[in-house]
Parts: structure tokens; C-alpha cells; sequence
């Protein structure tokens, strides 16, 4: 497998904190088929499988040796097998057909911290529901920091966010990837939702998934 990483993903704040799920609840086992542990010796960072020869991610995420785990649950199980793709329990996830809109609800997936003021690292997925937040509503809370290819999403009252919840990781809706996690101000903090890069306005994903390879996405 390939992993797609892509600078303009790589975005990052010097306030930001990294690889967290705050306020959300474990995922049922196998239930994000699509989702990706990239290893370095340790879990580094989600991932997206969108065909069977690309992972899209963070650029940041990126480092010269690193492990491609598919049919993940707990990670602190190795089975031997997370390399291969198992048709049973892996399934790659759609590229999107249109923009996000404000309200939707989108799931987000994480291995990452669950303690917004601590740490606690939790070997199995977990999951969490949130709304998209309306563009206008982001470029208030991150002024000069926001453009129009990142998306935001979470509660604006704050109490549970990804805090680049696995950095990397995907925002899905409707079984399709509008969203990987990039960035944010602390976790679950009032205010400031979590930022991810908007997958819509990389059109070059699309014409080298689709078009360059005999793959499909």
C-alpha cells in the first residue's frame, strides 16, 4: 500500500495539540472498515483507505519507514495480518460527490487521548458524532488562519471535539471522506471547533486514485 501525503494536509498551530478524542464513546468492533493505524513501532496516526493501493492521511504523519495496519480494533492486539486487506472486515471509503454543509452531522475516529486535561490512550477505536460548523463561524475563530480548504466540525460550546483527534484520521459522512483531521486549539475547547483539510478541494486526489491507476477509488 501507498500512503498519500500531501503537504497541504500537513497543517499544524503552535497552540494546536495533537491525537485526541474527547467526549466520545468506543467504536463497535469492525464497524469502520475503511480506517487505518499508520505504525512506527507505535501508533502514529489514522488513515483513510480509498482504493486498494492508497491510504490518504496527514503530511505530518509522514515519516521514511512506517506500517500500513488495516482491520483495526484494538491495537494493542497484532494478529500478524493488519497489512493484507481482508474483504470480510476492510472496505475502502468513498472520495466525496459534493461539499459539506453547516449542521450535517459526520463521524470522526480515533485512537488517540481521551482526557482533555490528562492522558489516556485507549487501544480500541473510538468514535464521535459531531455537526459541521459553518465556514464563517471557523474564519471568526481562527482569524488568518483559516481557508477555504479546511472544514470545520464540533460543538461550539466546546466538552467534545478530536483534537486532531489521531492526526490524519477521517471525518465521514454518508460513507464518504469530506475530512481529514489536521489541527485545533486545545481539546473540547469553547469556541474552537476542530479543523480538518476539506478532501473536496484537493481535486488532484481524485485524478490520481481514479485516472492515473488502473484502481478504482
Amino acid at each position: 500500500l501507498h500512503a498519500i501525503l500531501k503537504k497541504s494536509f500537513g497543517l499544524s498551530v503552535a497552540a494546536a495539540e495533537d491525537d485526541r478524542i474527547v467526549g466520545g464513546y468506543q467504536c463497535p468492533k469492525n464497524s469502520v472498515p475503511y480506517q487505518v493505524s499508520l505504525n512506527a513501532g507505535y501508533h502514529l496516526c489514522g488513515g483513510s483507505l480509498i482504493s486498494s493501493l492508497w491510504v490518504i492521511s496527514a503530511a505530518h504523519c509522514y515519516k521514511s519507514s512506517i506500517q500500513v495496519r488495516l482491520g483495526e480494533h484494538n491495537i494493542a492486539v497484532n494478529e500478524g495480518t493488519e497489512q493484507w486487506i481482508h474483504s470480510a472486515i476492510t472496505t475502502t471509503v468513498s472520495l466525496p460527490s459534493r461539499r459539506p454543509v453547516a449542521k450535517e452531522n459526520y463521524l470522526v475516529f480515533a485512537w488517540g487521548n481521551t482526557s482533555a486535561n490528562g492522558s489516556n490512550y485507549p487501544d480500541r477505536l473510538q468514535c464521535l458524532r459531531q455537526p459541521i460548523i459553518d465556514d464563517r463561524i471557523c474564519r471568526n475563530a481562527y482569524t488568518q488562519l483559516f481557508t477555504d480548504n479546511m472544514v470545520c466540525s464540533g460543538f461550539r460550546q466546546g466538552g467534545a471535539s478530536s483534537c486532531q483527534g489521531d492526526s490524519g484520521g477521517p471525518l465521514v459522512c454518508g460513507g464518504q471522506l469530506q475530512g481529514v483531521v489536521s489541527w485545533g486549539y486545545d481539546c473540547a475547547m469553547q469556541g474552537h471547533p476542530s479543523v480538518y483539510a476539506r478532501v473536496a478541494s484537493y481535486t488532484w486526489i481524485y485524478w490520481f486514485c481514479c485516472f492515473s491507476l488502473t484502481d478504482s477509488c
